[in-house]
């Protein structure tokens, strides 16, 4: 078990442990929005579990979110901003292990460097992944080393932004013949869009709730 990390800059987001489901009791059941993906993903039993972990940087000036962007050359989401993470493995005990291993393979981050928290609700895509974001806080003299092949940026976005509900837009696309309303935060230097956009929304949602 990691030693606690100081938390000092995390008062400007104020009862964020409670907002998240606690590391023993992780949440079960299906993704958050798979009403609006109902037709998308037909078969819900066959979803392919994944984790993500949502880095939380506790810096003086307020805490910050990493985030990286994915190389050109990838199968799947190239060039998009994304959270750390990927499959859960065999070799996984958990969710969180996932998510730790993923951040170690993906930006070299060693488990000593990071701290889970807690869990935010699972979220379904469209890719037919079940992927379970693990919040977790970050040493504040982290170095990361990003693995070329997978990840061509690593930057950090002030969590007040993510949170202020004036910076987040919903936009409407053509998917497999049908519109789809999918989120996007007006950031001007990275486009921060789709199911990473969504599970922001949902910390600010989980956020609010307890306020």
């Amino acid at each position: 078990m990691n030693p606690p990390l100081a938390r000092p800059a995390l008062r400007d987001c104020p009862g964020l442990e409670d907002a998240l489901y606690p590391l023993a009791t992780p949440p079960q059941g299906p993704g958050w929005n798979l009403a609006e993906l109902h037709d998308l993903v037909p078969d819900v039993a066959a979803s392919v579990p994944a984790a993500v972990l949502v880095p939380l940087v506790p810096r003086a000036q307020g805490t910050q979110v990493l985030l990286t962007r994915r190389t050109d050359a990838l199968r799947q989401h190239a060039g998009q901003v994304s959270f750390p993470g990927g499959r859960i493995e065999l070799d996984d005990i958990d969710a969180v292990a996932a998510a730790l291993r993923e951040t170690h393979e993906e930006i070299g981050l060693g488990l000593r460097q990071i701290q889970p928290l807690g869990f935010l609700d699972p979220l379904a895509t469209i890719t037919g992944y079940r992927v379970q974001p693990v919040v977790a806080l970050l040493e504040v003299d982290y170095v990361a080393h990003p693995d070329p092949n997978e990840v061509a940026d690593v930057f950090e976005v002030p969590l007040s932004f993510l949170l202020d509900p004036a910076n987040l837009a919903t936009h409407t696309l053509d998917f497999r013949g049908r519109p789809r309303e999918v989120f996007e935060f007006r950031y001007p230097a990275q486009r921060i869009w789709g199911a990473t956009a969504s599970m922001l929304f949902n910390l600010r949602q989980r956020l609010e709730a307890i306020r």
